[in-house]
C-alpha cells in the first residue's frame, strides 16, 4: 500500500491523504520505500508553477489533486532489476508519500535514471537518482542538510555561474530578495567565494533581518520597507520572493542602475506572484530555470569538472551553515501536510529545516 499526500492544484491550502494499492512490479522495475524528505520553500515553488513547468507531472495525481515533488532518501524494498538489490539506499526526487515505483535505466555504480514514460518529457535532471554506496556527495552525518540545502544550493550555484559568465552584466552589486531563503543564502555564499568583487545585498522581512545578518552571507541586509535605502550603483536583482509589488518597487527605485532582473522562485505566495502591477520600469525580468542551466553547464564544463566545482562550493557552504539552521525531524505524512501548509503560508521559521520521516 502506498500512502500519499495530494494537494489541490487550484487551491494549494487544501490537501488530503489517500491510500493507493500497490501494482505488481514489471520487469526491470524497483519499488522504493521513502525514508525521509525535506519540506522547504522550494517545494512551494514547485506547486505554484507546477502547471507551467510540468512539476505536477513527475508523480501523477488524480484529477484536480496533484503530488508535490520533494527531495529525499529512499531504500529499495522490492526489485526486479538485476543490478539493483533490496536494501540499497538512494537519493533523489520523491513524492510526498511512503513509496515510489521506478524503472531504472542507464545504471552505473553511482546512480540511475527513472525511465518511466510519463517522466521523459520533463528535465532529465529531476529523473536522476544517486546510489549512496558510491555517491561522493553522500555524508551519512549530513543527510538532513543535503535534503534541506542540496537542491537549493545547486540552483544558487547555477545562478552565480550564469551571472559570472555574463560578467554580472556590468553590475557592482547583486540584490537578493527573500534573503532568508536557503537558495538565496546559497547564492550569496557562492558569490562571495567566486565573485567577491560583487557586493551582496539581501532584502528580507523585518522579522527576519537579525537572522539574515547573523548568517554573515551578505554585505548589507535591508528590510523590504527600506528599498529606498538601496545603494544607487549598477546592480542586478535576483528575486526569490515572487512578490510583484516588491519587484516593481525594486525596479522603480533602481531605475537605470538595474542592469539585469532575474526571477527564480515564489516564496511569497499570495503576495502578488504572477500579477500585473502595470508596466515594470527597466529591464524585463527573466525567469531562471535551473535544470536548463544545469544541462548547459555540464555540457560546457564536462560532468567531471562541473561536479568538482559544485563539490568545492558545497563544502564551503555547508561549513558556513553549520549551526545556523536547526533540523526539525517530524514523523508521518500528517506532519508533512502541516509543514507544507505552514511553508505555503509563510509561517515556517527560516532558522529551522524540516525533515519528514513518512
Amino acid at each position: 500500500m502506498n500512502t500519499i499526500v495530494q494537494v489541490n492544484r487550484s487551491d494549494l491550502t487544501q490537501s488530503r491523504i489517500v491510500d493507493q494499492p500497490d501494482a505488481p512490479l514489471g520487469d526491470g522495475e524497483v519499488r522504493l520505500r521513502i525514508e525521509s524528505f525535506s519540506v522547504t520553500a522550494n517545494n512551494v515553488t514547485y506547486a505554484v508553477v507546477g502547471d507551467a513547468f510540468g512539476y505536477w507531472n513527475f508523480f501523477p495525481g488524480e484529477g484536480a489533486w496533484g503530488v508535490v515533488p520533494m527531495w529525499g532518501h529512499a531504500v529499495v524494498e522490492q526489485s526486479r532489476h538485476p543490478d539493483i538489490g533490496v536494501g540499497e539506499r538512494v537519493y533523489g526526487y520523491l513524492p510526498m508519500a511512503t513509496h515510489l515505483d521506478v524503472l531504472p535505466d542507464s545504471v552505473t555504480a553511482g546512480g540511475f535514471i527513472d525511465a518511466a514514460a510519463h517522466r521523459q518529457p520533463m528535465s532529465p535532471i529531476y529523473n536522476q537518482y544517486s546510489r549512496l554506496a558510491a555517491d561522493p556527495e553522500h555524508d551519512p552525518a549530513r543527510e538532513a542538510e543535503r535534503m534541506i540545502f542540496g537542491p537549493l544550493f545547486k540552483t544558487g550555484f547555477l545562478i552565480e555561474s550564469m551571472m559570472r559568465r555574463e560578467g554580472w552584466f556590468g553590475a557592482e552589486a547583486v540584490i537578493i530578495t527573500s534573503a532568508s531563503s536557503k537558495t538565496a543564502m546559497a547564492l550569496a555564499s557562492v558569490a562571495r567565494d567566486r565573485s567577491p568583487q560583487v557586493r551582496r545585498i539581501g532584502l528580507t522581512s523585518l522579522g527576519n533581518v537579525d537572522f539574515v545578518r547573523s548568517g554573515g552571507f551578505y554585505d548589507q541586509v535591508l528590510a523590504y520597507d527600506a528599498v529606498a535605502d538601496l545603494p544607487k550603483v549598477p546592480s542586478v536583482s535576483v528575486d526569490f520572493a515572487g512578490n510583484a509589488a516588491l519587484l516593481h518597487a525594486l525596479h522603480t527605485e533602481l531605475g537605470d542602475n538595474l542592469c539585469y532582473s532575474c526571477t527564480v522562485g515564489a516564496t511569497h505566495v499570495g503576495a502578488g506572484f504572477g500579477r500585473d502591477n502595470g508596466p515594470i520600469p527597466g529591464p524585463q525580468p527573466v525567469l531562471f530555470f535551473a535544470p536548463d542551466h544545469a544541462v548547459a553547464a555540464i555540457k560546457d564544463l564536462g560532468p567531471k569538472a562541473f561536479g568538482e566545482a559544485v563539490a568545492h562550493s558545497w563544502a564551503k557552504f555547508i561549513a558556513e551553515t553549520d549551526g545556523a539552521v536547526r533540523v526539525d525531524a517530524r514523523n508521518g505524512l500528517d506532519a508533512a501536510r502541516a509543514a507544507f501548509a505552514d511553508t505555503l503560508a509563510g509561517k515556517a521559521d527560516p532558522a529551522v529545516g524540516i525533515v519528514i520521516r513518512p
